[in-house]
């Protein structure tokens, strides 16, 4: 075990068990530090000096670069027990992430570079979904620059010819009436389709619910995105009001896929509303909302929120194959 892989199995653990944003993000911006120290034993004092690596992280890393298994890890894996295990196996069995942005809108990268991350975390597919023309804030695309860039994912595919796939999408603003922003023909053009509510967070419940109703039931939309819109951090905001049973009821009877967003500041959809979601039979999709590289890595804490309330692989489209993925989206 590399020293960054024991970071980012605590950093698992630590979601496994619902502490706080801040801590299990530490432990991934540690992870992401210590990715390019050499092999072989570093000293704790040396790695302190290293961008977002602190006394307990450098610990761990110190003494995993040795070949034994941190304490800290010890410990969390002693007091999880088998289930975490279990959680641990689902992330490895993931097969990509339905949720990325390039800097095409609001991401920090090229597209380019968004599919080689996820390539090199042994992802058969990822899609990329930057968001849709009235967030003019994230440099939403108009339906020009949406055909641009499917012409610029084609090309990239054609070139790679590894066997992984960048699939074309979008995070579409549902707009206040429940109808999508986007072209429909465009809309049919994309392999997924994210949507999302990014305005008037704080309708009141009745508005919201059908604004969601009618987004989760449009032939179109593969994915409910971070369903609450709240965030967790920083200022925070609060989590918007509708009528849970009947949106998830909805996304069950639809086959849309309720999203596990794995952003830290987020946490969406709150523990809550995952049970009322699985309860209602709804499939998942755990994506990253991936703005840059290292962020891909998040995908594990919402393997661990998942495994966590029983959830297996069959209700995970992140662990599909690609030719399930886009058959049920055909069917």
């Amino acid at each position: 075990m590399t020293p960054d892989e024991a970071l980012r199995r605590i950093a698992f653990l630590l979601e496994w068990r619902g502490a706080s944003p801040y801590r299990v993000r530490a432990f991934h911006t540690a992870a992401e530090a210590a990715r390019d120290l050499p092999p072989g034993p570093v000293d704790a004092e040396r790695v302190r000096g290293l961008r977002g690596v602190g006394p307990v992280t450098a610990e761990v890393i110190a003494q995993a670069s040795t070949g034994s298994v941190p304490r800290y890890l010890a410990r969390l894996q002693a007091e999880a027990g088998p289930d975490a295990e279990a959680g641990w196996a689902l992330a490895a069995a993931s097969t990509g992430d339905c949720h990325l942005h390039s800097d095409w809108s609001d991401g920090g990268s090229p597209l380019e570079d968004m599919a080689a991350a996820a390539r090199a975390l042994g992802h058969q597919w990822a899609v990329l979904t930057d968001h849709s023309p009235r967030l003019t804030i994230a440099h939403g695309l108009s339906p020009d620059r949406l055909r641009s860039q499917l012409r610029a994912v084609a090309a990239l595919n054609a070139e790679r010819g590894d066997g992984f796939r960048l699939l074309t999408g979008i995070e579409c603003d549902i707009l206040e009436d429940g109808s999508l922003d986007q072209d429909e023909d465009l809309l049919g053009r994309l392999d997924i389709v994210v949507a999302s509510v990014h305005s008037k967070l704080r309708s009141e419940p009745g508005p919201m619910t059908a604004r969601l109703l009618a987004a989760v039931r449009d032939p179109h939309v593969d994915v409910l995105g971070h369903c609450t819109g709240r965030l967790i951090t920083g200022r925070g905001r609060p989590q918007s009001r509708f009528d849970a049973e009947a949106v998830f009821t909805a996304c069950a009877e639809a086959g849309t896929a309720v999203e596990i967003n794995c952003r830290p500041e987020r946490r969406d959809p709150p523990d809550d509303l995952l049970l009322q979601a699985a309860a209602a039979g709804c499939r998942f999709a755990v994506d990253t909302d991936a703005h840059a590289p290292d962020q891909l890595r998040w995908q594990s804490s919402g393997y661990a929120r998942a495994a966590r309330i029983g959830l297996g692989a069959d209700r995970l489209i992140t662990t599909w194959p690609l030719e399930r993925l886009l058959a049920d989206r055909s069917g």
